[in-house]
């Protein structure tokens, strides 16, 4: 609108062109794929085919009426930044779209994620109800953070569906598990533990980061809220921080609400990283999967491995539960723990557990010794002593995670070169 033409204020248009339905009618029922590349778009004026990025920090208005309209909600627009920005909010929709959600809410991190849950959805005087085998900085936040603020939590073995239901207290409002789990990879039956959360008035709560939606949807199994570390697959190279919530319309006002208030914000530029993630996640992940079966095949086999903790292994204890749950045929994730023998070799009297893991560790040429996952590359950490030290060794031990375990996140390189690139260090212990 022009300097020059008036300004009616009495017919202020209730939506912005930029928020009304998805450019990519769901309704057609598309695939997975499709969804990936072309849901939650909005082009401008400009006609750009690829989404733009929109690095501002708040917005125009065209007039003091149109300004309040938009702060005060009776016009549904953007605010600012810290809670709405476009580009931002196409990878809220894209995410939405494809875990099968009302509505996703981004945030700075996957723990900002966790946090968010936590800040919505928990009171003091309630019950927070998790498995064991979690992320250690989740375990952290819970038992430092949320029972500070009058959260009491406890803990069960994410398998166990009795003492999941044995756990169940009176004030319990949330059940979180992650599936498959940080870092040995265990299953847990969301089908059943959904069942017990609406036979009790709770919230089931899974973080996703691990299967992503290209192998397994939370929510059709009937989960609450999924949550998701989109540092990892989502992005898929190790670019950038950001995490995601995603459930129904309503639950997602209220983790909407802490971010507008929090400030737990994802930045435009990270969320159009994600965004182009995405068009590519569900081929990345056939790529991971066929990578990773083959080498936790190579590992079960190798003399000097003890256990593997993959879900994939036809003997795993969670082989039929993952194969139902996760929609991808053979796609059991790209994330596995295992655990090497302390007492093999020549000089066997000279390695505990942890040298022994270390050996491995070390002795690898290509493959990339970080805690993150997730990546293009492969990645290899020692658990015990990067991602859950600052646990206690009882809360450890809970976990599984002893000395000689280590995670393995298996990445896109020719697979024999990583199945080479391991056996350097276990040939040789």
């Amino acid at each position: 609108m022009s300097q020059s033409q008036p300004r009616d204020e009495k017919n202020l248009n209730k939506v912005d062109p930029n928020w009304r339905s998805d450019a990519l009618n769901l309704d057609l029922d598309y695939g997975m794929q499709t969804i990936a590349v072309r849901a939650g778009q909005h082009r401008t004026d400009e006609g750009e085919h690829s989404e733009a990025i929109f690095t501002t920090s708040s917005y125009v208005y065209e007039s003091a009426a149109d300004a309040a309209a938009h702060f005060n909600g009776d016009k549904t627009g953007n605010v600012y930044s810290r809670h709405t920005n476009p580009s931002v909010r196409t990878f809220e929709r894209r995410l939405a779209a494809l875990e099968n959600g009302e509505r996703a809410v981004a945030t700075a991190s996957g723990m900002g994620a966790i946090l968010t849950m936590c800040l919505a959805y928990l009171k003091a005087g309630d019950h927070l109800l998790a498995a064991n085998q979690l992320f250690g900085s989740s375990i952290g936040l819970f038992n430092n953070y949320m029972a500070k603020f009058g959260v009491e939590v406890s803990y069960v073995d994410c398998f166990d569906n009795e003492a999941w239901a044995n756990a169940v207290q009176p004030n319990t409002k949330v059940i979180y598990c992650e599936s498959p789990s940080n870092p040995l990879a265990q299953i847990c039956d969301i089908g059943y533990l959904s069942q017990l959360c609406k036979a009790n008035d709770i919230l089931l709560v899974v973080d996703n980061c691990f299967a992503t939606p290209a192998l397994q949807r939370p929510l059709d199994l009937g989960a609450d809220v999924v949550i998701h570390s989109a540092t990892k697959y989502l992005d898929g190279q190790g670019r950038v921080l950001g995490g995601a919530l995603v459930g129904s319309d309503t639950l997602m006002q209220e983790a909407f609400t802490v971010v507008r208030s929090g400030g737990i914000s994802m930045s435009p530029f990270n969320a159009w990283v994600f965004t182009k993630g995405l068009e590519t996640l569900k081929l990345r992940m056939q790529a991971h999967c066929q990578n990773a079966n083959q080498v936790a095949e190579f590992l079960v086999n190798h003399p000097n491995v003890s256990t593997v903790h993959f879900s994939g292994l036809s003997d795993h204890p969670a082989h039929e539960l993952a194969t139902r749950q996760h929609h991808m045929k053979g796609g059991y994730g790209a994330i596995m723990g295992f655990e090497v023998k302390s007492s093999a070799g020549a000089d066997s009297s000279k390695r505990d557990s942890k040298a022994a893991a270390w050996h491995v560790i070390d002795s690898t040429q290509m493959v990339s010794i970080t805690n993150n996952l997730g990546d293009a590359k492969t990645t290899i950490t020692h658990p015990a002593t990067t991602t859950h030290f600052r646990l206690s060794a009882e809360a450890r031990a809970e976990a599984g995670v002893n000395d000689s375990l280590i995670r393995l996140s298996v990445g896109l390189e020719d697979v024999e070169d990583i199945i080479k690139d391991l056996a350097r260090g276990l040939d040789s212990l």
